[in-house]
């Protein structure tokens, strides 16, 4: 069966034959290793034409050296990679230098196949062929060149550069604006198969939710590196995870690839409680007659069935991470308070007229088109900003936290993590650093380490782990999950969730947000206003801004619902979406202590090596626990049901 295949922008096409095997990309036995360490022994998967993978795994388990061996970068060590030798591939730099080549271009270069086009066309105008002319005229038709300067700009809008960008070289643009432009020109490329390793890293929240319909619409192979699940879960269809050396296969996104391998963990734990029972069993029979001379030939069948039995590896549930941000101290409310404040750089101001306030307990997500102000209001309430005018109070006893992508830069390359926390507390004594350092995974050599050669994801860890031994009452957190793996996302989703400070982020991770805030200030139009609606209602904001820019540059802003402000009616939802917040991370808390309990309950080792008192403590607080367990949920559900029911009664 053959099937035509249509690119995203609707001008390349070519024939794809799905039903056979030579179409697909095969890894079999594949080893690979980086250093003396292996990254995969013996791995094998089939990912099929038209697949849109996700590819995780935790850092440094050998995603990126993946992408580098399907590149033709990097060689096996053994095994076999192969994929079709006719498809074009396409994949994102992580670098780019300060070209002196203007924007657009660039990203058109992306589409090799054009440029070799035009190549072609300027040699035949030169030769005065018109014959070859013609033909050049016509594949330059054929690839899209009369259309190519369109496409690329829309790429480049859609990826938040302004029109007056376009013709700016690349030397003018920061980093993280380069690694927007390397992506830009993945995207122009007419490709059979897209690699992409963490896109999402210096985009924002609106750039993010552009990118992920485009990737929607790609009609190529996609294999998508990224530790953003909200992404994941709507982009992609199949999850490759990388685990003890071995890609592991599962349908669906990152929310179904959660579900599936708690199922295969649990079974393989299950597993291998029982062979160890098992295993124990036979080892008391051989330790009991082996020195008898009438028991001594069934004592060696045992002996040897132990040797031959294939040993089941426990299930890892554990992650490396477990850390919490300290009780902060007691502070007054406000915490930190603006009046009439006006933000900004030199004579052009960003920000005018804020009057905003900050109470303990405050859990704030700052939401806003690119460039609207959201890091500056942040580095304003850090003290990193002074005001142009007005004034910024903060409580007696304000002690802020703020995490920023340019402190990672800013670390001692030289210094190790254990310096860099014995500097904060130099009175303590070493092995409390590094039972702290141990929560964010920096055990060992690691914790000694210059931090020099550590990836970007081990150095934003560390800024972190030395933002929570301050023990803030106010964390400002811009971007705090860039770089971070799934694992480490996760372990800050929950420290933030039982943290007792105030927070306000800046984040594109709608998995954190969703889980970590209260509520949203919107930040736009050179102001700052609470925002009346999650993270949909801010999508659905999102389109009408992009509708409204299309037809006039002048559009107000308007509510996310359409639909009249009622203070009234946002006064009773309030404690009620804070109750049901409580509640949920209540359920959530007490459902992880019971499995902790459960999982203890389950270890053979209680029953053989422990005293008799444990167990039943154990057992009373099982009960303890699942009692609370039925009261919390009962109380949620009530306090769901009383939110939903409120919510329908929204005026206008």
């Amino acid at each position: 069966m053959e099937r035509l295949i249509r690119d995203n922008t609707g001008y390349a096409e070519s024939t794809r034959r799905f039903d056979d095997c030579s179409r697909m990309i095969q890894i079999s036995k594949l080893s690979l290793r980086h250093g003396p360490e292996p990254l995969l022994e013996e791995a094998s998967a089939t990912i099929f034409p038209g697949h849109k993978i996700g590819l995780i795994g935790p850092n440094g388990c050998g995603k990126s050296s993946l992408f580098s061996l399907l590149l033709g970068q990097l060689a096996a060590d053994a095994g076999e990679l192969s994929l079709p030798p006719d498809w074009t591939v396409a994949s994102m730099a992580q670098e780019i230098g300060a070209l002196d080549r203007a924007a657009i271009e660039f990203v058109i270069d992306g589409d090799t196949r054009l440029r070799a086009v035009e190549e072609d066309l300027a040699r035949a105008e030169a030769g005065s062929d018109g014959t070859a002319i013609a033909e050049a005229h016509a594949a330059f038709e054929d690839a899209g060149g009369y259309t190519a300067r369109a496409r690329a700009a829309g790429l480049l809008d859609g990826l938040g550069f302004a029109a007056g960008d376009h013709e700016r070289s690349l030397a003018e643009f920061s980093g993280g604006w380069r690694i927007r432009l390397s992506l830009a020109k993945a995207l122009m490329c007419p490709s059979d198969l897209l690699l992409l390793d963490e896109p999402t890293n210096h985009l924002d929240l609106e750039t993010v939710l552009w990118l992920e319909e485009w990737l929607k619409r790609y009609t190529g192979t996609l294999i998508l590196i990224s530790h953003d699940r909200d992404f994941l879960d709507n982009v992609v269809s199949r999850v490759l995870h990388i685990e003890h050396r071995s890609l592991n296969a599962y349908t669906g996104g990152y929310s179904d690839f959660e579900q599936q391998r708690a199922e295969r963990l649990a079974q393989q734990q299950a597993r291998f409680s029982h062979q160890q029972r098992q295993i124990a069993h036979m080892q008391r029979f051989i330790d009991r007659f082996r020195a008898k001379a009438s028991k001594a030939r069934a004592a060696q069948s045992r002996i040897k069935a132990l040797e031959r039995m294939e040993k089941l590896a426990p299930a890892h549930f554990d992650s490396p991470f477990d850390f919490a941000f300290p009780d902060p101290p007691r502070a007054s409310n406000p915490l930190l308070s603006m009046d009439r404040v006006a933000l900004g750089y030199g004579e052009r101001t960003v920000l005018n007229a804020l009057s905003l306030s900050l109470a303990p307990g405050d859990r704030i997500g700052l939401l806003g088109l690119n460039g609207a102000g959201k890091s500056t209001l942040v580095k304003a309430l850090a003290g990193q900003l002074e005001p142009l005018s007005g004034r910024i109070e903060g409580c007696r006893g304000l002690n802020v936290g703020y995490f920023a992508q340019h402190q990672v830069e800013q670390l001692d390359r030289q210094a190790s993590p254990l310096t860099h926390l014995q500097r904060l507390a130099p009175d303590k004594p070493e092995q409390a650093l590094r039972d702290f350092l141990g929560g964010f995974d920096f055990r060992g050599d690691m914790a000694t380490a210059p931090v020099a050669p550590l990836s970007g994801g081990e150095k934003a860890r560390l800024v972190l782990a030395l933002l929570a031994w301050r023990a803030p009452n106010l964390l400002l957190l811009d971007e705090p999950s860039n770089h971070l793996d799934l694992a480490m996302r996760h372990a800050l989703t929950v420290a933030l969730q039982t943290f007792e400070g105030a927070v306000v982020t800046v984040s594109h991770d709608r998995h954190l947000l969703a889980n970590t805030v209260d509520r949203f200030w919107l930040v736009a139009n050179g102001s700052v206003t609470p925002f009346d609606g999650d993270l949909d209602d801010y999508r659905r904001w999102l389109s009408d801004q992009s509708g409204a820019r299309q037809s006039s540059d002048t559009a107000p802003a308007r509510r996310a619902n359409g639909k009249p402000d009622n203070a009234a009616w946002r006064a009773r939802i309030k404690p009620l979406q804070n109750k049901v917040d409580r509640l949920t991370r209540e359920v959530d808390s007490n459902a992880e202590a019971l499995a902790r309990i459960e999982a203890e309950l389950a270890d053979p080792a209680l029953y053989r090596d422990q005293p008799p008192e444990r167990l039943d403590t154990l057992l009373a607080r099982q009960t303890e626990l699942s009692q609370r367990q039925a009261s919390l949920e009962s109380e949620w559900l009530a306090a769901e049901q009383l939110l939903e029911s409120t919510m329908t009664e929204r005026p206008g």
